[in-house]
């Protein structure tokens, strides 16, 4: 009989009760599996760059002997970025189902309990809804259902229709802003892409998340760059086998990192005019985006609100933005003057 192996265990292929399948669960299922095999492909390459600087680099073992903290440093960077992958491909981006279902969880509770609680809502028109995937779900029909269309469609244009905003695929009315995600087989608030080497989509739930692991990501590929470098300089013309492995290594290293340099800058873009991935690239395509100006974000709120919001506001709360008013888009579609520079109106 064939073999296989995963993980250190042995299985046959033809036994009924299929150890690996028993062990890990997630292998029945093509995708994850995928997903699965993607991950481990990422911290064995992480492991090689990182193992060769060892093997390779005397020098740097001699550094970190008399530098401790140097070595300290950059393993607690590695560490780090391996955790913030982990923890972020395992984050909920903000499924639309799930923040439905706690409106009506709440709704219900407030009916029952005769209580005057309603969801928040700002001056700008934005609803925050704090969510707790810990509860369990509940009936979504009846007055709970119409609570949720009401609550979405006054974020859209007076006279929207519901059909036109709901998802044909899950069934559900969209807020605006979100989108249905092929792979996930769900909508998504706040939709920006979907991550094949995370193995889920960006949302509002963790594209915070998301931009940190971007970033420590970066700065282990830079750190990592310069070892090599330092390792060529001082052992160039010893062995040619090893400067040719090191040469070849280096060059994958600086594409990676010229890559994710854009990637990291591209995101950053993106945080700081309140956009996402999605809006930009289709812009044409979203009803509600199609007749803005290119240069006008109506999403945003200012630099200095949108890396708050952003940065502080998305931990345990999704917020649902309304649609911008026609007031509001000619406002921000205003040219900058002096005044506007010296009263800091791109940041508030």
């Amino acid at each position: 009989m064939t073999m296989t192996i995963f993980g250190g265990f042995f299985c046959r292929a033809g036994d009924d009760d299929n150890r690996c399948y028993h062990y890990f669960p997630c292998l029945l299922d093509p995708a994850r599996r995928s997903t699965l095999y993607l991950k481990v492909a990422l911290v064995m390459l992480h492991l090689v760059f990182i193992g060769v600087v060892f093997v390779f680099y005397a020098d740097f073992r001699h550094k970190a002997a008399v530098n401790p903290w140097y070595m300290s440093l950059y393993l607690l960077l590695f560490v780090a970025t391996i955790a913030q992958y982990f923890f972020t491909s395992g984050s909920s981006p903000g499924y639309v189902l799930d923040t439905m279902r706690k409106i009506n969880e709440t709704n219900a509770l407030a009916r029952t309990l005769a209580a005057s609680k309603q969801p928040a809502t700002s001056k700008n028109g934005n609803v925050v809804i704090t969510v707790d995937h810990r509860e369990p779900g509940r009936s979504l029909l009846g007055s709970n259902e119409l609570h949720w269309t009401k609550l979405v469609m006054d974020m859209y244009p007076p006279g929207a229709s519901c059909r036109a905003w709901t998802c044909s695929y899950c069934n559900v009315l969209q807020p605006p802003r979100a989108k249905h995600c092929h792979d996930c087989d769900k909508c998504v608030l706040q939709f920006d892409h979907h991550c094949v080497w995370l193995g889920t989509c960006i949302g509002q739930g963790n594209h915070c998340r998301f931009w940190w692991y971007i970033c420590e990501e970066t700065t282990l590929c830079l750190w990592t760059c310069i070892l090599y470098i330092q390792c060529l300089q001082a052992n160039i013309l010893k062995s040619w086998w090893v400067d040719v492995i090191m040469i070849v290594l280096l060059a994958i290293l600086l594409i990676l990192l010229i890559f994710l340099l854009l990637l990291l800058f591209f995101h950053s873009y993106l945080i700081l005019t309140n956009q996402t991935t999605f809006e930009l690239v289709r812009r044409r395509r979203i009803a509600y985006l199609r007749g803005i100006p290119g240069r006008v974000y109506p999403f945003s709120k200012g630099i200095c609100r949108n890396l708050y919001n952003f940065c502080c506001s998305r931990n345990n709360l999704y917020g649902m933005e309304r649609l911008p008013t026609a007031q509001e888009l000619e406002e921000k579609s205003r040219p900058y003057t002096c005044l506007n520079i010296l009263s800091c109106r791109c940041c508030c």
